[in-house]
């Protein structure tokens, strides 16, 4: 085995059981997981149904509230990135502060819950280039078909080393990120009729019964910033790299939204910004772009609307992929899942196992949409809502978690005095996480848009309660017929020299 060199990493298990390092630095790090948040899709999508279905003007200050509590949460999380290497990330982070178990659980979470985000970004891709297709060049197809042959491409680039597919994610959300402050420049410019105001950042705007479930909208607008850890071992300096990119990724995004959410409130005047929200939905932002740019921006800005979709998909795509890479290397998915590829050192077997589901939940929600071309029921109403929500509440549920792990990590191996200042942030990101992800189920009903009597809002959150419950069984299990396996939860490659070691002591 190649040893001697920082990008060749030595294991017990050989090559094949690893993945790259030196393939990312910082500036490829921070563009892949800035992806996954997919600016315009957010700005076109989020924003409007936050101001449209809650009634919240303050979104704005929504953003900055939660960038407050995020970047709380990140002083932990990046500092347990310093100690822990492992592609699992969130379940690694547990498994070392709370236990195998808690490990095993956090792993069957992240997959549902990433897995999810996914899904539904599909949904809405397919849906939306069906209608560009149909209204630039008269090709009326089903929202399926481009949702398959999206999954198909997004596989194919999963195989690919993770610096190309950096290249691919940046060079996407670079011109996201110009049409969106494009727009800014232009809203703000030309004000709706009250003028440019800053009401949108008074406290008062933030009541009403809309406010839980704005927060929870919100934080799913977050969710991506938290990925850098699952590329510690594909980093050169992991140990600095990626709590830096938590750092900036949180910052950016925070910033980002909370004054493109302001200049979309500007444009449209915050007294008519719910009305025109709730009237127009995901077209609010064209339509404004419209007036004050022309429809041939407003066009160019659907196209990248739909390849910012496409760029968060393929974000969630190498996550899933590389939370299965590490559960098959651990012995929590059967061992093909810790594979990589020979050529790019890419985890091929969890990004194809990661396609396969992918299309099993396209076709199904495929077979059971008897509506016609162009009726958002079955990829947005259902595929997309549901299970995006589905996917922000499992996230939240592992931020959760993760707080709670970092402070018993450093309180167990004595560093809780030099740790204070971060383990309180913990704490505080903790509790407040908490008080999110409950008013989420609470609310779940309005997150959905359904009837509160509805059996979907007790089924859907019950995925991720039904996934934890799943999880926690499967770490008992493990503990008991398996204990090496269950010891090893969340070492990684630690566990290998682990192994190493016993081995020569044996022999």
């Amino acid at each position: 085995m190649p040893t001697g060199t920082t990008s060749e990493i030595s294991t017990f298990k050989g090559q094949e059981r690893r993945l790259r390092a030196d393939r990312i630095g910082l500036a490829g790090l921070l563009l892949s997981v800035v992806a996954a948040s997919a600016p315009l899709m957010v700005t076109a999508g989020v924003m409007p149904t936050t101001y449209g279905t809650m009634g919240i003007v303050g979104q704005p200050l929504l953003f900055v509230i939660l960038g407050v509590v995020l970047t709380l949460f990140s002083f932990g999380y990046a500092e347990m990135s310093r100690h822990v290497h492992n592609a699992g990330a969130f379940y690694a982070y547990i498994a070392r502060g709370l236990g195998g178990t808690a490990g095993a659980a956090a792993s069957v979470v992240a997959l549902v819950a990433y897995s999810a985000l996914q899904f539904g970004i599909y949904g809405i891709f397919g849906f939306e280039l069906a209608g560009l297709l149909d209204k630039h060049l008269g090709i009326s197809i089903a929202w399926w078909v481009p949702a398959l042959a999206a999954v198909l491409a997004v596989g194919v680039l999963g195989w690919l080393k993770i610096d190309l597919n950096a290249k691919v994610l940046g060079a996407l959300l670079l011109v996201e990120c110009v049409m969106v402050v494009v727009f800014d420049f232009a809203g703000i410019a030309s004000p709706g009729k009250e003028g440019v105001s800053f009401h949108a950042f008074d406290p008062t705007t933030l009541g009403g019964g809309g406010l839980g479930t704005a927060l929870c909208f919100t934080i799913a607008a977050f969710v991506g910033f938290e990925q850098a850890a699952v590329y510690a071992e594909e980093t050169s300096r992991p140990q600095v790299v990626v709590a830096r990119v938590t750092f900036l990724a949180v910052g950016f995004v925070a910033l980002f939204f909370a004054v493109s959410s302001w200049a979309l409130s500007v444009a449209a005047g915050p007294g008519s910004v719910v009305g025109l929200a709730r009237e127009q939905g995901p077209n609010l932002l064209f339509a404004l772009t419209e007036d004050r740019l022309g429809g041939a921006v407003a066009d160019v800005m659907h196209v990248f609307y739909v390849t910012g979709m496409f760029a968060a998909m393929l974000s969630f795509h190498n996550v899933v992929a590389r939370y299965a890479f590490a559960m098959g290397r651990e012995g929590l998915l059967p061992a093909a899942m810790g594979r990589t590829t020979k050529g790019s050192g890419a985890p091929a077997h969890g990004s194809l196992l990661q396609s396969a589901v992918s299309v099993l939940a396209v076709v199904l929600f495929a077979v059971t949409d008897g509506r016609p071309n162009g009726d958002p029921t079955a990829p947005i109403q259902r595929l997309f809502t549901w299970t995006g929500n589905v996917g922000a509440l499992g996230v939240i549920v592992l931020m959760a978690a993760a707080s709670a792990a970092v402070i018993a990590f450093f309180v167990r191996r004595g560093a809780a005095r030099a740790q204070a200042p971060r383990l309180i942030a913990s704490g505080l990101a903790g509790l407040a996480l908490l008080v999110i992800g409950c008013y989420a189920v609470k609310d779940f009903d309005v997150l959905l848009g359904a009837d509160p009597g509805s059996p979907l809002r007790w089924i859907l959150p019950g995925i991720i309660g039904a996934a934890v419950v799943v999880g926690i069984c499967f770490g008992v299990v493990l503990k008991y017929l398996r204990p090496a396996v269950h010891a090893g939860i969340g070492l990684g490659n630690q566990a290998f020299q682990l192994e190493k070691a016993a081995a020569s002591e044996t022999g």
